[in-house]
């Protein structure tokens, strides 16, 4: 309901004409226009794709190297031994291990954002599927988190790689950066989420490919972008 929402929230709501679709650089410019928060924001893009998630063969996954970083601090949990491990400790993991990490996490911690790990590690990480894979935190081959190249996959992921992953209702949600930014840096984050996300376009996939899409700060009204121009991008 209209009068739940916050004062703030309904001033926000005003700069939005919800009946219309807008061009990339003029949602960026609302949303930057929107009263400020306490705290900064993260803006989200959400694409509805017409692609059918209940089809292995369709499915939509991958990564995004967003030029401007994230925004976030990135806490990394990696599960290697020996160079690797050292070579992951180096680059700036938070968390670097192997049987006594996995124990740690079987037991319940999960304070970090991303998880990798090396090939031979995964025979064991793997039986942490059910406390991992809840959270997404799973490592996998397609987003780059099971690597020999523990260094390089830290690294990214501190510089600003994000993954995205359609979920059951073909809809996907990814963070490209943070309300403080400046539009240039927002606008070239969110072109490369944008670009991964149609390179990653199943072959299979028939008719149109973007349904539609919204632009959004973590609490701010949606804005509806026009999906014609996103594949021209």
């Amino acid at each position: 309901m209209a009068n739940q929402k916050s004062k703030r929230y309904q001033q926000a709501a005003k700069l939005v004409d919800m009946k219309k679709v807008y061009r990339l650089e003029e949602a960026v410019s609302i949303l930057k226009k929107m009263p400020a928060t306490k705290f900064d924001q993260t803006v989200n893009l959400a694409i509805k794709l017409g692609v059918d998630p209940k089809q292995s063969d369709q499915m939509v996954r991958g990564t995004a190297a967003l030029p401007h970083g994230s925004g976030k601090n990135v806490r990394v949990a990696v599960f290697a031994q020996g160079a690797a491990a050292d070579a992951a400790l180096a680059a700036g993991a938070e968390y670097v291990g192997f049987e006594d990490l996995i124990k740690k996490c079987s037991d319940g911690f999960n304070d970090f954002d991303v998880a990798i790990s090396t090939p031979s590690a995964m025979v064991e990480v793997r039986k942490l599927g059910k406390v991992l894979g809840p959270r997404g935190l799973m490592p996998n081959p397609k987003t780059g988190t099971i690597t020999d190249d523990t260094a390089k996959a830290v690294k990214e992921v501190k510089a600003g790689r994000v993954e995205f992953k359609i979920d059951k209702a073909g809809n996907i949600h990814v963070p490209t950066g943070k309300v403080s930014f400046d539009e240039n840096a927002l606008l070239d984050n969110i072109h490369a989420v944008i670009e991964a996300i149609l390179k990653s376009r199943p072959s299979t996939a028939k008719g149109t490919y973007v349904l539609n899409a919204t632009l959004s700060g973590t609490m701010t009204p949606g804005i509806r972008l026009d999906a014609s121009a996103i594949i021209k991008s």
